[in-house]
């Protein structure tokens, strides 16, 4: 919604500036998007006057002007080819930005063919105020030294703010008069609309068939007008706010929208045959104002005739009946339409208006009859004729009900009272009046205002007006005796584990749970009870099976950008079907294959960086990372041999990670190599209870424990068959003796010459940890062998 500020002063008498009006505005709810005023743009540019303009001595399209300006007589080196003696021109001083040609004058003079020029005659391509660039502006005769923004009056700023759906009366000026006089800002203009004196008679007959889409059609004719160009202020202010001047006619009609939020349609009556008649549409097709073809169906209020539809009602005016010049006999309609219908019509068809904007939102009813004298008032006065009697068809809908006010509410739910005698002073001026002298005070409810319909709603009035900012701050008391983290176990985990991925340098992102449905189906999504009824966007119509998904995009998007190596992660949900359990939380992260350049080197990123990052996650959501079980993945987007599962037994997985099969990155789109991880959350097992009865075991770690003597290193290499992980390997050595043994790690992989085929040798290097002192020769065989009978188990053979 858009308005000048000279137009909101045509209904509120006000001294208040342009930034009080807007913090006014922006106090009482309504929210300012942008306020362009094209006199600050214009503000370096005055009237200058050309006090001689000879002939350049050394170029022929060229003159040397001599310019009366704000800052005394300046020389300026002119091609316009209509500089001349005389001339009133926007003068442009030395070091002005030029809007028009996006470029700034020098601070010192140029010299043009040898001759100075201290400063610049302005086209109006070269301000942005038109696309003629072939001459200076010639301005009207003027005070040298004024702006020029008040020679051509664009000195009047527009307002752009958003409208809250439950507020229609603020798409028009005068409801944000009203409010903005509420607020204290001004006085509210009364407003006097005398009815206009009919002549002759309304013979064209209206009839209702569909009341609940359209309760209350107000007619009136006016015949023997002369349609043309409207006046220019009404130009003017349709110009200001956006809107293109059609005719006289139409611009009334769109002066009304926006004055008054009162939608009306004006019907050619020599192109009417018959009665006008309300009703549903019946499959029927018909052209529109708006150059579309649209087809009514029975869900659709249309307004017809007797050969046909003329136009949808509330929405969209047909072709058939519309007004041109050789108009001269019009029918003006003021209805009022059913919001539903409306929008459900317009979403359907995607057809976008003024009118259909206000009307799906809810008119004024009690304006309609006013609506239609100002609306006749303004034919009459810009295109003549004699105007008929009006004539209602239908009931207009029944004031809303009264509201009964406690003035002590106020204080009561908000903290603090401005009084009554401001409060009363609030609501009336709103349009609340107040019908009797009881306690609780009676109210008439406006009819502009159908959304208040209790006590509660006049003390939300009171606290947007007195201001939400004098609401008193005041601490809610303390609740007696300790109380547990509103945190959930899963959310505490999942906190400590974005930290640890952070501190791991991936970056974490927030995406839509929406994909492409080709994509779904690469990660083994896309089922069909997945689909969405109304996507957002044509490349998100499915819910996502895998996190991975967005993040694989997001990284390919970074490295077409020039910025390669990405390294993301996501904590979201993904979707495998419709029923409750079908849904589950998810932290997944990638690592693209592009290390870096770096002097020292850069590590090497493989599908084992993607399980140190599952690792990293699944440590600070408390599991215990030494005793998980190392399995393969089953979903068919992982490539095999280079990726691996997490899960602590048969059935409880943890994570999956490893590098993503080529097959699947050629599917999104995917450059290059990359690796992932996708951890469950959700299947990590709560801590165990100490006892029977008791709270659940501290989540902190133990406390750490030390060794003054120096650790044991032995190293172990193992012949074992291919299909055995080497996690195995190094969780049964572990195992052999938990007090003494510290770490193991596998330092070397070997296959080959002395190798049988199908098997492989494991190396791995066992620290032993003394605790009290120092190891024999014989313990450190004792655990050696414990070691070795641990990795027999298993299958595997000491390498001799």
């Amino acid at each position: 919604m858009k308005f000048t500020l000279s137009w909101l002063k045509e209904h509120l008498d006000t001294d208040a500036s342009l930034s009080e009006i807007v913090d006014a505005m922006t106090m009482a709810g309504l929210e300012v998007e942008e306020v362009i005023d094209p006199a600050a743009a214009l503000s370096a540019f005055t009237v200058g006057h050309v006090l001689a303009a000879e002939k350049h001595p050394d170029a022929d399209k060229l003159k040397v002007c001599r310019v009366a300006t704000k800052d005394g007589e300046q020389q300026i080196v002119c091609g316009a080819p209509n500089a001349r003696e005389g001339l009133y021109v926007a003068f442009a001083p030395l070091g002005t930005y030029i809007p028009g040609a996006d470029f700034s004058l020098d601070k010192k003079p140029r010299k043009i063919r040898g001759i100075e020029s201290f400063g610049m005659m302005c086209s109006a391509d070269e301000l942005d105020l038109g696309e003629d660039s072939d001459g200076i502006i010639e301005l009207p005769k003027a005070e040298v030294g004024a702006p020029i923004a008040d020679v051509l009056g664009l000195n009047d700023p527009v307002i752009d703010f958003e409208v809250t759906p439950n507020r229609p009366d603020w798409l028009g000026v005068r409801g944000i008069a009203r409010d903005l006089a509420a607020a204290g800002i001004g006085t509210l203009k009364p407003d006097t609309i005398e009815p206009v004196q009919a002549t002759i008679d309304n013979a064209q007959s209206v009839l209702i068939e569909a009341p609940d889409a359209c309760p209350a059609f107000v007619g009136r004719v006016v015949r023997g007008l002369k349609n043309g160009p409207s006046p220019k202020w009404l130009q003017d202010k349709l110009k200001a706010i956006g809107l293109r001047p059609i005719s006289a006619l139409v611009d009334i009609t769109n002066f009304m929208t926006i004055d008054r939020a009162r939608p009306l349609h004006v019907y050619d009556l020599a192109k009417v045959e018959g009665s006008i008649i309300v009703r549903m549409g019946e499959d029927e097709t018909f052209e529109a104002l708006d150059d579309k073809t649209y087809t009514a169906t029975a869900d659709d209020v249309v307004i017809a005739d007797e050969r046909g539809i003329l136009g949808l009602g509330g929405i969209v005016g047909g072709e058939s009946s519309g007004v041109s010049d050789e108009t001269a006999d019009i029918l003006i309609e003021c209805a009022v339409f059913d919001p539903l219908t409306i929008r459900r019509s317009a979403k359907r068809l995607g057809v976008n208006s003024d009118a259909k904007y206000r009307f799906e939102r809810g008119i004024d009813t009690g304006f309609m009859r006013d609506g239609m004298e100002m609306a006749t008032r303004l034919v009459l006065d810009l295109c003549g004729g004699d105007a008929s009697t009006v004539d209602v068809a239908g009931a207009i809908p029944a004031e809303p009900e009264p509201v009964t006010f406690d003035p002590a509410r106020v204080e009561q739910l908000l903290g603090f009272t401005p009084g009554d005698d401001e409060i009363l002073r609030i609501l009336d001026t709103l349009g609340f009046k107040k019908t009797g002298s009881d306690v609780p005070w009676p109210f008439a409810v406006p009819t502009w205002r159908r959304d208040v319909t209790m006590q509660a709603d006049l003390v939300e009035e009171v606290a947007r007006i007195a201001g939400f900012d004098q609401l008193p701050a005041t601490s809610l008391p303390a609740m007696p005796g300790r109380r547990e983290p509103t945190a959930t176990l899963t959310q505490t985990r999942t906190r400590l584990a974005r930290r640890a991925l952070a501190l791991r340098g991936l970056s974490e992102t927030v995406s839509w749970s929406f994909v492409l449905d080709t994509h779904a189906d690469a990660f083994g999504g896309g089922d069909a009870a997945l689909y969405l009824d109304n996507p957002i966007s044509s490349d998100l119509n499915v819910m996502r099976p895998s996190a991975l998904i967005h993040l694989l995009l997001s990284g390919q998007k970074a490295t077409d950008r020039g910025y390669p190596g990405a390294a993301l992660f996501e904590l979201g949900p993904v979707y495998r079907g419709t029923e409750p359990g079908d849904q589950s939380l998810t932290l997944a992260g990638i690592r693209r294959v592009e290390p870096g350049r770096d002097w020292a080197g850069a590590d090497a990123i493989t599908a084992l960086s993607a399980k140190a990052d599952a690792l990293a996650a699944l440590d600070a959501m408390g599991a215990n990372t030494d005793n998980l079980q190392l399995s393969k993945p089953t979903g068919d987007y992982w490539h095999p041999g280079r990726s691996g599962r997490l899960q602590m037994g048969p059935k409880n997985i943890l994570a999956d990670f490893g590098e993503l099969h080529p097959r699947v990155l050629k599917a999104l789109g995917i450059d290059g190599r990359v690796v992932a991880f996708e951890v469950w959350p959700e299947s990590l097992p709560a801590p165990r209870n100490k006892a029977k009865g008791k709270k659940s075991a501290s989540k902190s770690k133990g406390a750490l424990a030390l060794s003054d003597l120096m650790p044991v290193h032995r190293d172990f290499a193992f012949i074992v068959p291919d299909t055995l992980a080497a996690g195995d390997l190094v969780r049964a050595a572990k195992g052999a003796d938990k007090a003494l043994i510290s770490d193991v790690s596998l330092f070397d992989i070997y296959t080959g010459k002395g190798i049988e085929d199908g098997h492989k040798s494991l190396a791995i290097d066992v620290t032993l940890s003394p605790r009290d002192e120092t190891l024999t020769d014989s313990q450190i065989e004792t655990i050696s062998a414990k070691i070795v009978k641990a990795a027999e188990k298993l299958g595997a053979q000491l390498r001799g």
